[in-house]
């Protein structure tokens, strides 16, 4: 079994989609045995009951060095947990906090606990939109410059993969989306389904919306911070699931192998 918290030492956790079932056991445990729970709000909020008896260090969208740093400081002699929605590693709080331990020169005991990707619980609930290679590319320009997510974008839509894009659309980015989309346009077919899925396997999580390239304008509105959204590949099909609701499927070639 794996061991508990040590008596210090810092624990990067990814939380999964935010409900408490989609954890892993380990981030659970590690949790359950921590001093320190550190953490953006909405993060923090949707683990409430676990929170019991910690010390809980809230912080905001925007303090991720600050958060980081607080960390490893209360690591040196504590058992601290830094919590980080979907996985830790994929646009979350483990590069960031590794790269200031790195720049401190700190040394302490860390373990990475990995969590269910906004990809993998958005692919769950449209079917199998993403059973072989597929890329993902978020449109935030916070950090990574507007001209460098378009090159990326070319890339990935240039060899015909479904793409899941995260950050898609905010107040501040209104226009990245369809910008985006004129990327995907130069590549794929009109034709092609897409997913948008907003708070997938949330508590407040709402039906998704299954459309395609050609159409995809008129569902704009329905886009923001809390979506993601999965274009399919060229492959890739819509899916009619029980009571007519529509999903997408990309084969992964098995067709091509075996009579089924």
């Amino acid at each position: 079994m794996p061991s508990p918290a040590k008596s210090n030492g810092l624990y990067i956790v990814g939380l999964g989609p935010g409900k408490a079932e989609y954890m892993t056991g380990r981030a659970v445990e590690v949790l359950a045995d921590v001093d320190y729970v550190i953490g953006n709000d909405s993060y923090l909020d949707a683990i409430t009951p676990l929170l019991e008896g910690k010390q809980v260090i809230r912080s905001s969208m925007g303090k991720e060095v600050e958060r980081a740093k607080k960390a490893i400081e209360l690591a040196q002699i504590h058992s601290v947990a830094i919590v980080s929605g979907g996985d830790a590693g994929v646009y979350g709080m483990a590069g960031i906090v590794l790269e200031v331990l790195e720049h401190a020169g700190a040394t302490i005991p860390v373990e990475i606990v990995p969590g269910v990707t906004a990809a993998n619980a958005a692919a769950s609930v449209v079917g199998a939109p993403l059973s072989g290679d597929f890329a993902v590319i978020s449109l935030s320009d916070l950090l990574t410059p507007l001209e460098v997510i378009e090159k990326r974008l070319d890339a990935v839509f240039s060899i015909g993969i479904p793409v899941v894009i995260y950050n898609p659309r905010s107040h501040g980015r209104p226009d990245n989306f369809a910008l985006a989309m004129e990327h995907a346009r130069k590549y794929y077919p009109l034709t092609v389904p897409i997913a948008i899925i907003k708070n997938a396997l949330r508590n407040d999580g709402t039906n998704p919306v299954i459309t395609t390239l050609g159409a995809i304008e008129k569902s704009i509105d329905e886009i923001d911070m809390h979506t993601t959204v999965i274009i399919g590949g060229t492959e890739s099909r819509i899916w009619r699931m029980e009571n007519n609701v529509k999903g997408i499927i990309t084969p992964r070639g098995y067709h091509r192998k075996y009579l089924y």
